[in-house]
């Protein structure tokens, strides 16, 4: 499950001479920024829920590592009974955008409505319900290089009257970044599931931070395609949005200048285990 999401597709040219050898950037064009929106709610188990926060920002140039906030938009979800939910940025410029009365409920159905630059985006989904962390098990193994690891699995209760898909992330203090995986139950249904963990960065004395959140299959198909992209490396596939792969997020009044991010709800359960 480690993973690290790339922003751009990375291109490079070599010229090759007879003599020598030379990397040159290529002069791309410039492509009008798109609208990334990073709108994915979790209800943590034991907590009311009313507190959320959607993210918005810009594609920038192929170059540049800098995150460019979405400012000035208008943010808002809606539930199936007509409650309105305002999404306010408190802090200017910072595109961040924050509610605090959000009325989280299992198997409500939301919409998402952003007014950015007379262009509305809008998405729907409902908030799924997520099983909780029943049991933590560790286990020190060989590993291939000789030495030897810990491993762990964290352990959860599927529901068997449903498909059901799930995703997993694990916060290792001695890593920058948390890992993530997508699994489903078709293989498991109602059946005990659980997460697996393996580094050489798990040492006895830490504490790792075990996630566990219930996904819809669209979400699932979503989240697979970013760690796709990722390969083998570490990382988060929340950072920002690959620009290959399109969410469920549409633009009414401009089909065709699509935004990117997803919007999705749903519970989670998390647990500290101490590694022994």
């Amino acid at each position: 499950m480690k993973t690290k999401i790339i922003n751009l597709i990375v291109a490079s040219l070599l010229i090759f001479t007879i003599s020598c050898e030379k990397v040159v950037d290529i002069p791309l064009s410039e492509q009008e920024p798109k609208l990334v929106i990073d709108a994915i709610l979790k209800w943590q188990k034991g907590t009311n829920g009313t507190t959320q926060t959607i993210k918005l920002s810009l594609t920038n140039n192929f170059y540049s590592n800098e995150i460019v906030p979405a400012v000035g938009a208008t943010v808002k979800i809606s539930n199936s009974e007509g409650l309105l939910f305002d999404f306010v940025e408190t802090v200017a410029n910072s595109g961040i955008y924050i509610c605090t009365n959000f009325l989280p409920e299992i198997q409500q159905e939301y919409t998402l409505i952003v007014q950015y630059k007379n262009e509305i985006y809008t998405a729907t989904n409902t908030l799924l319900a997520s099983p909780v962390i029943s049991n933590v098990t560790q286990e020190t193994v060989p590993s291939f290089g000789g030495e030897d690891e810990i491993q762990i699995k964290y352990y959860f209760q599927d529901n068997g009257l449903e498909s059901n898909y799930y995703l997993l992330s694990i916060k290792n203090p001695n890593l920058k970044t948390a890992d993530f995986g997508v699994i489903t139950d078709e293989f498991f249904q109602g059946n005990m599931m659980f997460g697996f963990y393996g580094s050489s960065e798990t040492k006895p004395g830490i504490t790792l931070d075990l996630n566990l959140q219930a996904i819809s299959l669209g979400y699932y198909n979503y989240m697979n395609k970013l760690l796709s992209i990722a390969g083998s490396g570490s990382g988060s596939p929340f950072s920002t949005p690959a620009a290959t792969v399109r969410g469920n997020i549409t633009n009414s009044s401009n089909s065709e200048n699509f935004p990117l991010g997803y919007f999705h709800l749903s519970e989670f359960d998390t647990k500290n285990y101490l590694v022994q």
